[in-house]
């Protein structure tokens, strides 16, 4: 029998199960059918992803007793939009959606958030499971029910928190994973080291090449999205939306939104983004004495293995800054930055000034790269 893991989230009569293992998307009808005895799922899903797994998806969940409804968005940031859940909501109410109907988000970050979203909203809240296929959405965002779309002023500023009854997991459907894209969803997992694992931080240096080059056994991949798994539902248990500890996860967060925004959601990758806003934050947490400067590079090395793409050195500190006054994160005006105390601690502070960000804005894309290790 092929190996999987499973992680609970635990929010009391709400805990689901997050269920990790290896080329086990035929099983995923059973799967569901442990979380619901409706008819109806439905299945939002991007073209990329539909064209390469769309039938297994589909004949497993039929396999299993459902009449299946896809509906296939366009891949892509800039479709995370109001628009896009409209047109969703049609085709699901039209196919005669109830309340015992399911819904289930089958792709990556953009996927999962806008169908769980509808699920929020449509007939007042359905049940809702994420299939995740990219690196990020496994290791991150398929767990802890933030879900939402885009606004011209700002990512993710509509939305609600819905959580799902199952995390459907198969680490096999990252091998149609660009190698750019593998890159930036390992920046996700480098942010849950350096606030929460050292060890973890101990594998990505020792282990990053065989991730990013294919190599890594399926063993290996379980274990890695498992252990940020874990690390993401402790936080989630703790506080589920956000009130405290859960700030935590927005390492890079601040200034990453910022750069996905000037840069039109489509110049970088979230990752990529975040990477560069986990350079800064870090830089500026090292200027306070929060954590050490030896630290400090080796993140910075293991980012640059990561990033192969130039930083954003025309976007202007006062631009990023004015974006982020104006990202969810920021309450009354006033932007919160996490920090690292040390690789496994972090810390949010409130007292950033514009000035202060500037200079170590500076610092970051201006640094000559370091040299690649490995």
């Amino acid at each position: 029998m092929a190996r999987t893991e499973t992680v609970e989230v635990p929010l009391g009569s709400r805990t689901y199960p997050v269920v990790i293992g290896n080329s086990m998307l035929c099983t995923l009808g059973k799967s569901v059918r442990r979380v619901t005895a409706g008819r109806l799922v439905g299945v939002v899903s991007d073209k990329t992803v539909w064209s390469l797994y769309g039938d297994q998806c589909s004949a497993s969940l039929e396999a299993a007793g459902f009449h299946v409804v896809p509906k296939i968005i366009e891949p892509g940031e800039e479709h995370k939009t109001l628009h896009t859940v409209a047109g969703i909501l049609d085709h699901f109410l039209a196919a005669g959606f109830d309340r015992e109907s399911l819904v289930i988000g089958f792709g990556g970050g953009v996927a999962g958030d806008v169908a769980g979203f509808v699920a929020a909203i449509c007939l007042r809240g359905l049940p809702f499971v994420q299939v995740p296929t990219t690196v990020v959405a496994q290791v991150d965002a398929s767990v802890g029910g933030k879900t939402g779309v885009d606004h011209p002023l700002g990512k993710n500023l509509i939305g609600a928190f819905h959580q799902p009854s199952l995390v459907f997991v198969d680490t096999a459907l990252l091998a149609s994973l660009s190698e750019r894209d593998l890159r930036a969803g390992l920046v996700e997992v480098l942010k849950h080291a350096v606030i929460r694992d050292p060890g973890l931080f101990d594998l990505l240096e020792a282990s990053l090449d065989a991730f990013v080059a294919g190599t890594a056994s399926a063993d290996s991949w379980i274990d890695l999205v498992a252990a940020n798994c874990r690390i993401k539902a402790s936080v989630v248990g703790q506080d589920e939306k956000e009130s405290g500890l859960r700030a935590i996860l927005n390492y890079g967060h601040t200034a990453g939104h910022a750069i996905e925004k000037l840069g039109a959601y489509q110049r970088y990758r979230h990752g990529e983004a975040v990477g560069f806003g986990m350079m800064v934050a870090g830089q500026m947490a090292c200027e306070r004495g929060l954590w050490r400067s030896d630290e400090l590079s080796r993140q910075r090395r293991i980012l640059r293995r990561l990033l192969r793409i130039p930083p954003p050195t025309d976007m202007a500190p006062r631009n990023i800054w004015n974006a982020m006054k104006g990202d969810k994160k920021s309450l009354g005006g006033v932007l919160r930055f996490v920090m690292p105390r040390g690789i496994g601690d972090a810390t949010v502070v409130s007292d950033v000034t514009e000035d202060e960000f500037a200079a170590a804005w500076a610092v970051t894309v201006n640094r000559e790269e370091e040299p690649h290790v490995g």
